[in-house]
């Protein structure tokens, strides 16, 4: 590595439900500064509560595009405040919370292809950049018409299962764009360009509109995830002269442009300065994570996730299969739980007094198994299944008909409470994981990430209801990692001379950094015992609910 390369820096961003964060990375990929914006508490002029806003009619949840602006010129100004060197950034990448959608009006477009300096970018890129200016994000769930609509055109749900690598899903991009064309039909023609929230992201720094990368794009049931190109049956059931507002869709392994002239004479960064595809925030987080195939990784987040390699596409009915972040012939499995921790905080409120060190004593005093009491808790219409509401069940309750609907009303105390919740959560996330065709075994390790990781009483849980070690990595912000590890991998393959074999992605962080795994919980020897019993009364219960 040369002298320059070894002033190089690579700066990721990760722009979440509710939070806009940037780290700076040297050239051994060590942290050497990062800043951040919580949308509630730092812009508290957008009204969001957990990042978002809810729609005037039910299950439609939005953000005003302008506040994700505003947060980009405040993280920025809090980088240069901790004398972060943004004149030494070579590349740059993103995150961005998936589903959500952006639809650029063409003053917008020459707003963002013309940015003036001396001014913010929240100013110049402002509510009529957009013909939308309240975007769907990924808790909208308000389209079950068009998805029913789609998957018809196409031929039923398993044909966009085939294609898309899910089946219509309503917080899907797809379906939201279709909502917009046939609810607000001029806002939809006015649109110029439609964007991710990935791709928005790249586009501010790009000067223009940035393409959406493939794997991004596989979760908005329009994208052929095998051919990696536009699916015409797909974007002719959607909405009208679609494939010229998404434009060419893009390996998240393309460098898709400089930084614009904006960053270079505001923030000093250097002119040659890569922009790199940006990508969904579950595909960033695998990015982050350097596992192997053997590995199930658990993000406990807004939303939980689970997340999987593999090297085939398999056809699932619920659940989706993207295009891998990093490697451009494999995929990844992913399983998204609406019901994460938006209820563990609300019940942490009532039960604990929102004090996290009690709900974890309170949890810790129960023993595994929770003296058989069990709770379901889907306060929002869940995923996988498709249900809403609360169940409980004590040792007594009985999967009949009359009496399994109603349940118990309240259990006896807080800790049973708390238990049921964690218990309850991790036992849906691994039945269902099961039922999707993953395989736990001895080999079987769990990669813990997101907010709650390092919450070790519930990490103790996972271990536990999974029957397998726990591991969370100490930099803990996988989609963040992600995102400024892929700007140096693809700067660096980039540069490579021609011919010469690159490293493979994990080979080349894994040569400059080492992989902070760290192992945290492992299941206690009676584990397996108790919950296989478990799993079975779970199933019961999420069919009572469905």
């Amino acid at each position: 590595m040369g002298p320059q390369q070894l002033k190089r820096a690579f700066l990721g961003f990760d722009l979440s439900t509710q939070k806009l964060k940037a780290i700076l990375l040297n050239s051994c990929l060590e942290v050497v500064a990062s800043a951040e914006v919580k949308f509630d508490s730092d812009l508290p002029e957008f009204r969001t509560v957990g990042g978002a806003n809810p729609g005037p009619n039910k299950n439609e949840f939005f953000v005003q595009p302008v506040m994700w602006v505003k947060a980009m010129d405040i993280v920025l100004d809090r980088l240069v405040m901790q004398e972060a060197d943004l004149s030494t950034v070579a590349a740059i990448s993103g995150s961005g919370q998936q589903h959500g959608s952006l639809y650029w009006s063409k003053h917008g477009i020459a707003a963002l292809e013309n940015l003036d300096p001396d001014k913010f970018l929240h100013s110049q890129i402002d509510d009529s950049a957009f013909v939308v200016n309240r975007t769907p994000i990924w808790m909208d769930a308000s389209t079950t018409k068009q998805c029913v609509e789609m998957e018809t055109a196409i031929g039923g749900h398993l044909d966009m299962v085939e294609l898309t690598g899910s089946k219509c899903y309503e917080r899907f991009t797809g379906p939201q764009i279709r909502k917009i064309y046939q609810q607000r039909t001029h806002a939809y023609e006015d649109a110029q360009r439609i964007s991710l929230v990935s791709s928005f992201l790249a586009s501010l720094f790009l000067g223009a509109v940035a393409p959406i990368d493939f794997s991004d794009g596989s979760g908005m049931n329009l994208l052929d995830i095998r051919q990696k190109n536009w699916s015409k049956a797909c974007l002719n059931a959607c909405a009208p002269d679609l494939e010229e507002r998404l434009g060419q869709a893009v390996s998240p392994n393309a460098i898709v442009g400089s930084v614009s002239e904006y960053f270079v004479k505001r923030f000093s960064f250097p002119a040659d300065c890569k922009v790199v595809a940006c990508t969904g925030d579950n595909p960033s987080a695998l990015a982050g994570m350097l596992v192997d195939s053997n590995w199930l990784s658990i993000s406990l987040g807004t939303s939980d996730t689970l997340m999987m390699s593999m090297k085939e596409p398999l056809n699932w009915e619920e659940g989706h299969v993207l295009c891998h972040p990093t490697e451009t012939d494999e995929y990844m499995g992913l399983l998204c739980f609406r019901n994460g921790s938006l209820v563990r905080e609300e019940v942490n409120k009532t039960e604990a007094g929102g004090d996290w060190q009690k709900f974890n004593e309170l949890l810790e005093s129960t023993p595994r198994g929770n003296f058989g009491n069990m709770a379901v808790h889907f306060n929002e219409m869940e995923i996988i299944p498709k249900a809403k509401g609360t169940l409980r069940w004590n040792k007594d309750s009985m999967p009949h008909p009359a009496d399994a609907a109603k349940g118990v009303i309240k259990f006896s105390s807080p800790e049973i409470e708390i238990r049921a919740l964690i218990e309850g959560q991790m036992l849906h996330h691994r039945a269902v994981a099961e039922d999707m065709g993953f395989h736990f075994g001895n080999e079987t390790q769990i990669l813990a990430t997101g907010g709650a990781s390092v919450n070790k009483s519930i990490l103790q849980t996972i271990a536990d209801v999974f029957n397998a070690p726990v591991h969370i990595q100490t930099e803990s912000e996988a989609a963040l990692m992600g995102a400024a590890f892929r700007a140096a991998y693809v700067l660096y393959r980039n540069e490579l001379s021609e011919g010469t074999t690159p490293l493979s992605y994990k080979d080349y962080v894994l040569s400059l950094t080492p992989n902070k795994l760290q192992l945290v919980c492992e299941p206690h020897k009676d584990s397996a015992d108790i919950y296989a019993h478990m799993l079975l009364r779970y199933r019961d219960m999420a069919r009572t609910l469905a």
